[in-house]
């Protein structure tokens, strides 16, 4: 893969992290992809869903586990705008996604490398590839957007409230 290609399937998690923005969600946006096609996609919905397991790399996973009709997702690469958690981390080693590329960082719970290294770790049985950072300002600017509104819109209705 080209560092052009990347961003290109990035930006098109961007636009799925703008749907979780949109319903209300940490806008958190997935691909998958297998030979330059999409085979899975998807955004958080842990809150519309009432699932805290409905990340965006979860229904990615999910929806590229039943298009290649089987659990294990080979020379596959998951494309997702924040740095996974433990759980989505533990997810990619399970379903042997070959490649991992994120765009933000995540300080609090990252596990591709910021407060952990699920992905790489030798006494796993699976490790991902993994590139972060791509198109990461823009990535995190998209989280960071949506809190600043979410904190506007507490302090508006507490004084509202008040």
């Amino acid at each position: 893969m080209t560092l052009e290609q990347d961003q290109l399937w990035m930006r098109h998690a961007l636009t799925l992290a703008a749907k979780a923005g949109d319903a209300g969600e940490i806008p958190v946006g997935a691909v998958l992809v297998k030979d330059q096609r999409v085979i899975g996609e998807g955004w958080n919905q842990s809150i519309m869903l009432n699932d805290p397991s409905a990340h965006a790399e979860m229904q990615a996973i999910r929806q590229g586990g039943e298009f290649v009709q089987n659990y294990r997702l080979i020379n596959t690469t998951l494309y997702v705008t924040l740095e996974p958690c433990t759980m989505c981390a533990g997810l990619l080693v399970h379903s042997r996604i070959q490649r991992l590329v994120f765009g933000a960082y995540d300080a609090k719970t990252g596990a591709a490398g910021s407060i952990m290294d699920v992905l790489r770790d030798t006494r796993l049985n699976h490790q991902v590839e993994v590139l972060g950072g791509v198109l990461g300002e823009q990535c995190g600017e998209t989280i960071s957007a949506f809190f600043r509104k979410r904190r506007a819109q507490i302090k508006a209705n507490k004084l509202k409230n008040a």
